[in-house]
C-alpha cells in the first residue's frame, strides 16, 4: 500500500465527463487528515503510520486520548486508523496529509461500515424465495427445512436463517477516481461507497490494480 486517507461520505451526485456521458459519484471529504504515531521496524516490529481525522471537542474523549493525541502535538482528533504503508519511514509525526496524495485516474479500495437493517428474515437477508400465495398455501415467508430429523439431529452451521442485517465492514473494491479538489479536500469517486451519509471511510490504493 503506497497511499490511504480518511474521508467522510458526504453524499452522492453525478457529474458529465469528456465526452459528454454521466458518471455517478461519490463525494468524500478526504482529510486533512494527521500523523499521530509511527511504527518502526525496531521498535515495534513492523512499519505503518496512524493517521487521525475530524476535528472533535475535547470533553469528548477520555485522558489516554487526549495525552496521545497531546504527545503528537494535532489536536483534539475523532477517529484514528493506522495504515502499512511502503514509505512509512518518510513520514513526521505531526504532518498533514491532504486529498492531493490521491490523482485523477487513481484506482482505490473504500472501506466503510454499511448500513445496518436491523433483524431481516430469509427473503431480505439471502435473496431467498417466498412459498407461493394461493391454493391455500400457508407457507410463505419462512426459513424452510432445517435439515433431517434423527440424522443428524441437529442443524448445520451456516444455514441460511434469519438474524441481523448489515452494520458489518465492507470494502468496494477498484474505484476510479473521477476529481480531486485539493483546496477543499474533496475526492470524487465513480460508483456507490459502503456507509450512510456522515459514515467514516478509509481510502486506499486498490489491492486489484
Amino acid at each position: 500500500m503506497k497511499k490511504a486517507i480518511l474521508a467522510k461520505k458526504l453524499g452522492m451526485t453525478q457529474v458529465y465527463a469528456q465526452d459528454g456521458t454521466v458518471v455517478p459519484v461519490t463525494v468524500l471529504q478526504a482529510g486533512p487528515c494527521y500523523v499521530v504515531q509511527k511504527k518502526t521496524m525496531e521498535k515495534d516490529g513492523y512499519e505503518a503510520v496512524q493517521l487521525g481525522f475530524d476535528e472533535a471537542r475535547e470533553k469528548l474523549l477520555n485522558k489516554p486520548q487526549k495525552g496521545h493525541l497531546a504527545k503528537a502535538g494535532v489536536g483534539m482528533l475523532r477517529n484514528l486508523r493506522e495504515f502499512k504503508l511502503e514509505d512509512a519511514a518518510s513520514y513526521e509525526v505531526g504532518q498533514e496529509v491532504k486529498a492531493d496524495v490521491f490523482a485523477e485516474g487513481d484506482r482505490v479500495d473504500v472501506s466503510g461500515i454499511s448500513k445496518g437493517k436491523g433483524f431481516a428474515g430469509v427473503i431480505k437477508r439471502h435473496n431467498q424465495h417466498r412459498g407461493r400465495m394461493t391454493h391455500g398455501s400457508g407457507f410463505h415467508r419462512a426459513p424452510g427445512s432445517m435439515g433431517g430429523a434423527s440424522s443428524p439431529s441437529r442443524v448445520f452451521k451456516s444455514k441460511n436463517l434469519p438474524g441481523h442485517l448489515g452494520a458489518v465492514k465492507v470494502t468496494t473494491q477498484n474505484l476510479t477516481i473521477v476529481s480531486v479538489n485539493a483546496e477543499k479536500n474533496v475526492i470524487l469517486v465513480k460508483g456507490a461507497v459502503p456507509g450512510p451519509n456522515g459514515a467514516l471511510v478509509s481510502v486506499v490504493d486498490s489491492v486489484k490494480n
